[in-house]
């Protein structure tokens, strides 16, 4: 029997977010990346959405490690929630280590997971499969991209990257290596997609330091600067501008101090003597001697930023005149929520400036040119896009086919679906479970879909309680039927119809034939349909309803 090469995503296509892809082939499995999403809108309450991993916990005794391609949450997020029903060794660059370290920790998980540290150029065997770790450039230190070999051939799988040639520390992206890797030939190349809807290169991150330098230059202000906690390097150019004009630097925010400590334990920021300071002994300074890193540039309600914004922060109070910075772009979906806190900002009479405004942050991912690149220089027989919407996953498609790929060998893939690789070729061949687990506080995959869509029609029309007690003997009313109302209507203004619906109630209960008198669950069907239909004509809405029954 000719052995196959399956590749399964189990999140990360047709969405942002959540990326997991499986590699199979015969006996051994290995997993790239294990990250998480976050919620829509409309999913109330839920905190994280991660992937759906029955097909992991299914095939345990295949899986030969997780590897970890960088320390961004939707790639490491999901982590702490999968290792509970999944127990694999994880592979990860010293950077992406040392986050999860931390993750791992707050999950009481870190003594039971086996975390080996990698770096680029290492190549580990894991079973039938041997992974090679190649430096990329992205927006956080240490990612990388791997080459993946099997008996079938090679896949390349680029992880989150773009090419900078001038990046702040690391070096540039390893293009030798996969234009090595070309020439030897390469099975299926699996690509990001996120930018690829945006022509030209990416800028380099250093663009960025020289826009901070004119904002810092002759600024009396006091600066506050809020980025992604996780990129490394734009906080070392923040600090190192900071220092270069005299002032002292405070950081606020959970996530903010956790990457400073790993990142500064592990040599990848360089803080000089004496600027680091604490936030409270930093207020007694002069205004221009003050710089504060915060996280919060995606306008989170609890992040340091927004608290401040709204005066909820224990330290620090938003005072006219003072220069907020935000080098971020708005992640789709938070442009709401971040406009919210810009404007409380502005009426507190400080200076808010973005990336609309001047060269305030850079993406960490590869435009056309960028991606063009890469697939000349991997040449693959196949290729996959990845990491990306509908639309993305459709314009890199179309965009590997202008370099020269054969469309019969592009393949858009979906959540959960297996792609099959034979020495004779390649194909779609079915389906393996898939698809979202929400985490809602410590519950994992507890609350679903028919749990949301109650939430759903909660949050829209809100809820009518009918209580009422009957005899358990010949079904008598005994008292009631009384009417609770949550979120439908305020009951002070609409006695009038409480008295209706209390009223339609009754006439339900009544009218329920006396051989069925004792039948709960048939009266209070009759009751949820009877003021049901009434509630709807008489006020085009469908709270939800619960009749209650006391056996007295």
């Amino acid at each position: 029997m000719a052995e196959k090469l399956k590749i399964i995503s189990l999140g990360g296509l047709n969405e942002i977010g959540k990326n997991l892809t499986v590699y199979e082939y015969g006996n051994d499995i290995i997993v790239v990346d294990c990250g998480m999403g976050f919620p829509d809108d409309d999913m109330y309450g839920i905190d994280v959405v991660i992937p759906d991993v029955s097909y992991l916990i299914k095939n345990q005794s295949k899986i030969r490690g997780i590897f970890i391609t960088h320390g961004h949450e939707d790639h490491i997020g999901a982590l702490p929630y999968v290792l509970r029903s999944v127990n694999a060794p994880i592979y990860a660059t010293r950077m992406s280590a040392g986050l999860i370290k931390l993750k791992l920790e707050e999950h009481r998980l870190l003594s039971k997971t086996k975390l080996i540290t990698c770096e680029a150029g290492n190549v580990i065997q894991a079973g039938k499969f041997s992974v090679e770790f190649i430096h990329v450039n992205h927006s956080i230190a240490d990612a990388v991209a791997f080459a993946i070999r099997c008996p079938l051939g090679v896949c390349v799988h680029t992880g989150d990257f773009k090419i900078d040639a001038t990046p702040i520390q690391g070096g540039m992206i390893d293009l030798a290596r996969l234009g090595q890797l070309g020439n030897e030939g390469v099975l299926a190349l699996l690509a990001d997609s996120t930018n690829v809807e945006r022509p030209g290169f990416t800028r380099t991150e250093r663009s960025v330091g020289a826009s901070f330098d004119a904002l810092f230059r002759g600024c009396e202000e006091r600066i506050i600067v809020t980025t992604f906690a996780s990129n490394v390097d734009r906080i070392q150019q923040i600090i190192d501008v900071a220092s270069r004009y005299g002032r002292k630097v405070a950081v606020t925010g959970r996530s903010m101090e956790n990457i400073m400590k790993v990142s500064t334990e592990l040599g990848y920021m360089n803080i000089p003597d004496g600027v680091l300071m604490d936030l409270n002994h930093i207020k007694s300074l002069p205004k221009n001697k003050v710089c504060i890193i915060t996280t919060g540039s995606q306008g989170e309600t609890m992040s340091a930023l927004s608290r401040m914004a709204f005066s909820t922060h224990r330290q620090v109070d938003i005072q006219p005149g003072d220069r907020i910075i935000i080098s971020a772009s708005a992640i789709p979906g938070n442009e709401n929520s971040i406009g919210n806190v810009i404007n409380e900002l502005y009426r507190k009479g400080a200076e808010v400036l973005n990336e609309r405004e001047r060269a305030l942050h850079v993406s960490g991912h590869a435009c056309q040119e960028e991606l063009k690149i890469i697939h000349a220089l991997v040449k693959p027989k196949y290729f996959i896009p990845v990491h990306g919407e509908q639309r993305m996953l459709q314009i890199h498609a179309k965009l590997a086919c202008e370099v020269g790929m054969d469309p019969r060998n592009v393949i858009i893939s979906d959540i959960g679906r297996v792609i099959e690789f034979t020495a004779k070729g390649c194909k779609l061949a079915g389906t393996v479970t898939a698809g979202k687990v929400f985490v809602d506080g410590s519950g994992v995959g507890d609350v679903g879909s028919v749990v949301l869509r109650d939430r759903r029609h909660l949050a829209e029309d809100g809820m009518v309680v009918v209580v009422a007690a009957m005899s358990g003997e010949d079904g008598a009313l005994v008292s009631g039927p009384d009417i609770i109302t949550r979120g439908f209507v305020y009951v002070k203004e609409s006695e009038g119809l409480m008295e209706e619906l209390r009223q339609v109630a009754l006439d339900s209960i009544l009218s329920v034939d006396i051989r069925y008198a004792t039948d709960w669950s048939a009266i209070k069907q009759t009751i949820k349909s009877d003021l049901s239909n009434y509630l709807y004509k008489k006020t085009k809405r469908s709270p939800m309803i619960l009749p209650v029954i006391m056996e007295v």
